[in-house]
């Protein structure tokens, strides 16, 4: 695969080489990932882009995430944040809700800033205002957990947790795969507006190619057997997504292309 390289941006993410191996249960060396490189670039002073990871499941989309997150090594290759070695963990929300039901969903969203040792009457100040920029404005003094909050409010409260860092990147593993149809769409368009108000490189991970082409700026194609990332597809579509472009001619061309590239190159 080749590595996009524009010598005016800069190198958000950059992973060369990867390869991960391992034991089957008869101890014998099963090749998961081999030699993937990704460069994902960045534009000083802009906003973040919005990059997706597409493909089928098993391909090792979760995986690459937990390589740039620091949660696992790969057996070989390098991995860059902005050139240099990561040293801190990466901010992630996953598909499982993952907020502390016995906190609310305020001191959930002021977690990380505590833990740096934000003065708490602050920390407070800025987790309210992350909680009105998901749309969580009159539940923050309720605890996170269901049924006191609908699965797409938990993940708004990860999402919001996750950005009150303003991190410079934001990783999120299919986020919305257990929701409902309509919770789901849903919450597309709430983080569609999120994201014009952010200057994160957003990595996210979905196996849904209309989910993929809503959202992306960039879309990766990834197959299996072993995982490498074998196509880049810009989406030629306007930067802020709504309803009606989702039903218009040029989103379902865009859609209808990578449909296409799957049924005819990754079909086993």
């Amino acid at each position: 695969m080749e590595i996009y390289d524009d010598p005016t941006l800069q190198n958000a993410i950059e992973l060369k080489n990867i390869t991960q191996v391992y034991k089957n249960k008869n101890g014998e060396d099963v090749t998961i990932i081999q030699n993937l490189s990704l460069l994902i670039e960045h534009k000083p002073g802009s906003r973040g882009r919005f990059v997706v990871i597409l493909g089928e499941s098993g391909c090792g989309k979760s995986t690459l995430l937990r390589y740039i997150s620091g949660l696992q090594k790969p057996t070989n290759g390098e991995i860059s944040i902005f050139g240099k070695p990561r040293t801190d963990p990466i901010s992630m929300v996953f598909q499982q809700y993952s907020s502390f039901p016995w906190y609310t969903v305020l001191k959930n969203v002021a977690l990380p800033l505590i833990f740096k040792k934000v003065p708490k009457e602050e920390a407070e100040k800025c987790a309210l205002q992350m909680i009105e920029r998901v749309g969580l404005k009159g539940h923050e003094n309720k605890r996170a957990y269901y049924p006191k909050l609908s699965g797409g409010q938990l993940q708004r409260v990860a999402i919001a947790r996750c950005l009150v860092n303003n991190p410079q990147i934001l990783l999120m593993d299919e986020p919305f795969g257990a929701l409902d149809l309509h919770t789901r769409f849903q919450m597309q368009l709430s983080l569609n507006e999120i994201k014009e108000t952010l200057n994160s490189t957003i990595i996210f991970v979905t196996h849904d190619i209309a989910e993929a082409v809503f959202l992306a700026d960039d879309i990766y194609v990834m197959k299996a057997n072993p995982g490498q990332i074998v196509r880049k597809f810009s989406m030629n579509l306007p930067r802020y997504r709504n309803l009606t472009l989702r039903r218009s001619p040029m989103f379902t061309e865009q859609v209808y292309e990578i449909e296409d590239y799957f049924f005819k190159n990754l079909n086993n």
